[in-house]
């Protein structure tokens, strides 16, 4: 989409794609969640993981799809404006200003506490080390996406050396009775298990915000998520499966189950490995998700929706740097204030990732509409559409946050309407 305020660059290979489609989706959450779901399930945690492994591929297809053929920085709020109107375009774009600048302090405290195990840091060190991934990942996307793509397949790659090396390192300690029997606490167990490891399925839709800057949209997009899902897949499965042969998931030490497998292989250097990987997976999901943030605030400014402040690109880097300017004292502020409140990180993750399910509701029902209704497009968007209903129901009252911050923006896409009706009087 060309913008008299200057385009994007088109520059993003297929594999720089998956480098950064890889780092949204596989976050902090393949450190913890495969200790917390066998400790829910006991080996039959593994269904849960292959279950949710197998849902998010119609769900990736689906955004795939969509940003392929109708490439737009905009993302799920564009492709809701196409479907249901103006006014759901700018709640949709709304909603997206509840998940990043409150979900990147969050995963960069996460990453920096990992970091803190390994140099015994106190918290207002850990808080600078946070406050230190913030502004890396905004200046590395400041400098453009092609910087930004490159520095994140160094990322991508150091941390399945080390997950690689983990589950190398316990296979020989893996024992069969570990996985007997299969289903100690019943079926029932899986489904919650589910709903819980939706949180390590989310981030595909922030590859749809860069649709407009891969050199081929069309071949690309598709098969960046394919290698995706196929990479994130693997990763979580091997990762799983050796936490349930070893049988780490159990016992006093089980939160530092990844430390204890990969000191199997490395020894007393297992902490600083661990506390490394931590770092490298909790950034690579920083660095994409404001990639994504900044092109979505881009195109919804372009579009009127934000302040037209932010509707213009760097001369230079073709990135929105007024964005990513205004972003980075936001990120401040809520560092500051989850460090000065101690704001419990469980509590507060959840707000942010409840919004991501409402986003994933509203994409699907608008890749329903408009995806045409020959072949599979449509059953996969629909597909994923029941599945993510489904999951919200297991929200509880923070179900009700995305209602709250979709009406602020309902309200104010009225006001900006009645003005513009006014001066046109």
């Amino acid at each position: 989409m060309n913008d008299p305020k200057g385009s994007f660059k088109a520059s993003i290979s297929w594999m720089q794609g998956s480098a950064l489609t890889i780092g949204a989706v596989l976050g902090s959450g393949v450190l913890i969640l495969p200790v917390a779901t066998a400790q829910l399930a006991g080996p039959a945690a593994m269904v849960s993981w292959v279950l949710m492994g197998l849902l998010s591929i119609p769900l990736a297809i689906t955004l795939g799809r969509l940003a392929s053929e109708q490439p737009d920085a905009g993302g799920i709020a564009a492709y809701a404006r196409r479907a249901f109107g103006d006014k759901a375009g700018a709640v949709t774009g709304t909603l997206f200003l509840g998940t990043v600048p409150i979900g990147g302090p969050i995963c960069a405290l996460i990453g920096a506490n990992y970091i803190s195990a390994l140099f015994s840091l106190n918290s207002y060190q850990v808080v600078i080390v946070a406050a230190a991934m913030l502004i890396m990942a905004v200046i590395f996307n400041y400098r453009g996406i092609q910087l930004s793509g490159r520095v994140q397949i160094a990322v991508i790659g150091s941390v399945a050396a080390v997950l690689l090396a983990a589950v190398f390192s316990a296979l020989p300690y893996v024992e069969e009775k570990a996985f007997f029997p299969f289903a100690p606490n019943g079926i029932a167990p899986i489904g919650v298990s589910m709903a819980m490891l939706f949180w390590a399925f989310v981030g595909w839709e922030m590859i749809v915000h860069l649709a407009e800057e891969f050199e081929d949209p069309i071949r690309d997009i598709p098969l960046s998520l394919m290698i995706s899902i196929i990479i994130i897949n693997i990763m979580y499965l091997s990762v799983v499966f050796v936490t349930i042969g070893t049988g780490a998931y159990i016992g006093p030490d089980n939160s530092i189950a990844l430390a204890g497998m990969i000191g199997r292989g490395w020894g007393h250097w297992a902490g600083a490995v661990t506390g490394i990987l931590g770092f490298l997976t909790c950034y690579g999901t920083i660095h994409t998700y404001v990639a994504g943030f900044s092109r979505l605030v881009y195109a919804q400014s372009r579009q009127g929706d934000f302040p037209e402040y932010f509707s213009s690109l760097h001369e230079e880097f073709h990135t929105p740097h007024r964005v990513l300017l205004v972003l980075l004292p936001v990120f401040m502020v809520v560092l500051w204030i989850s460090f000065w409140f101690n704001i419990n990180i469980g509590i507060l993750i959840q707000f942010p990732g409840t919004i991501f399910i409402s986003l994933y509701i509203i994409g699907m029902a608008a890749a329903v509409k408009l995806l045409p209704s020959q072949g599979w497009g449509r059953y996969f968007a629909a597909l994923s559409l029941i599945m993510c209903m489904i999951i919200y129901c297991f929200t509880g009252w923070i179900g009700l946050y995305p209602f709250a911050l979709g009406a602020f923006g309902w309200f104010v896409q009225s006001l900006r309407k009645r003005s513009l009706r006014a001066s046109e009087l």
